[in-house]
């Protein structure tokens, strides 16, 4: 099917305009801001200040897309992503937005009238899709080739997620460390995944150059909250994580549609879409004239939270210890405001006492596993008819 088709089709299940997007005067929550749009005139909230702080914040977050015309990646024939790299491109998004976090702090924007920045660039020509760029698809897929990743192939969130680990690593190229919450039973399954503070501290020791106990640190939590669709308990508790401080969003969507979603309002969540298909931009590490629309919407797209695929993974930054305690305190609460049945939890080492939460989530549910993710896109077939 065309593009043009399948563009139109998905922003009709989406819906996809500033206009239509938002609808609601309740506060919105973009990756741990909060914008209030109660100065509404006349009850639209488009007309509010805080709706238009909140699209100068969402169109500064930097956009991954489909691209066409790179070198082939590795000893394969792509010379493009269209149909397969969705959950890739996500996932850039979601490592584009930590590094902004660490480089500028969460208050930057991109720049409008004034000369752009030299480490904005230099993040932009990182994800360059090139083998000499430090977090290209090429990179991605050598780093995740233990996962099941492959050129053409479409992948979940955990093997995604299991990449970044191994090419935070292995490259020496993130500025942090990277952490996997898992499950803590075998360390892949058995009830709600674990935020271990010895695990995270030995991992900064591994990063950090200098041997401390602590250092930047991304969190990475893969999930499956419910079979065929998304458990609705869980429904509340994915939304109140875009109001931690830490937040990076979610890498999800809807079945086979991976996007990253971003914010929350009410029972709806906002996102960017990767599916635009655009030319090959590789950018110079010292091109301050280069042009980055390509990499940048302000087109607000939103779905409703209940109806995401079950399978995602969710991002947290914690800049020092301190940020990070204040993280496993906000996480700990939200756990035991969960009825039983939480996202994750908090413990001190593996060793400590599970609660009784931990013990409530049932092997079929909340485990991270999406063996069954791994699918060969065919010839021509969008990934919208694959599943997540």
């Amino acid at each position: 099917m065309a593009s043009g088709s399948m563009r139109r089709i998905r922003e009709s299940m989406f819906g996809f305009n500033k206009s239509s997007a938002v609808t609601s005067t309740s506060d919105i929550w973009l990756l741990g801001v909060c914008y209030k749009l109660d100065d509404a005139i006349g009850g639209d909230p488009v007309s509010s200040s805080g709706f238009a702080a909140f699209v100068e914040d969402f169109s500064s977050r930097i956009l991954m897309t489909y691209r066409k015309g790179f070198d082939a990646i590795g000893d394969s024939k792509y010379t493009s992503d269209v149909n397969w790299g969705c959950m890739l491109r996500s996932s850039q998004m979601l490592v584009a937005q930590v590094l902004l976090v660490h480089r500028f702090g969460r208050s930057w924007r991109k720049s409008v009238n004034k000369q752009i920045d030299q480490g904005y660039i230099e993040i932009l020509h990182d994800f360059g899709d090139s083998e000499e760029s430090a977090f290209s698809i090429h990179k991605i897929l050598e780093a995740g080739k233990g996962y099941g990743l492959a050129a053409g192939s479409w992948i979940g969130p955990y093997a995604t997620c299991r990449a970044w680990e191994t090419l935070a690593r292995t490259g020496k190229s993130l500025p942090m460390a990277v952490y996997i919450v898992s499950g803590d039973e075998d360390g892949e399954r058995g009830g709600a995944p674990v935020v271990c503070v010895e695990d995270v501290s030995g991992c900064c020791r591994e990063h950090s150059c200098d041997g401390a106990d602590w250092t930047a640190i991304l969190l990475l939590v893969p999930l499956v909250l419910g079979l065929d669709k998304l458990n609705p308990r869980y429904v509340p508790l994915l939304g109140a994580t875009f109001t931690f401080p830490q937040s990076l969003g979610i890498l999800g969507g809807k079945p086979g549609v991976s996007t990253y979603i971003v914010g929350v309002q009410d029972e709806n969540v906002f996102y960017l879409d990767p599916h635009d298909v655009q030319q090959v931009t590789n950018i110079t590490k010292t091109d301050l004239e280069a042009d980055t629309s390509s990499f940048h919407s302000n087109v607000i797209r939103h779905i409703p939270l209940e109806s995401i695929d079950p399978s995602l993974a969710i991002g947290f930054y914690c800049r020092d210890k301190d940020d990070f305690d204040d993280f496993c305190s906000r996480a700990s609460k939200l756990a035991n405001e969960s009825n039983g049945a939480p996202l994750f939890t908090v413990t001190q080492s593996r060793n400590s006492p599970k609660t009784a939460s931990q013990h409530d989530i049932g092997a079929s549910e909340n485990r991270v596993d999406d063996s069954y993710d791994m699918l060969h896109s065919n010839d021509g077939q969008e990934d919208d008819w694959q599943l997540l």
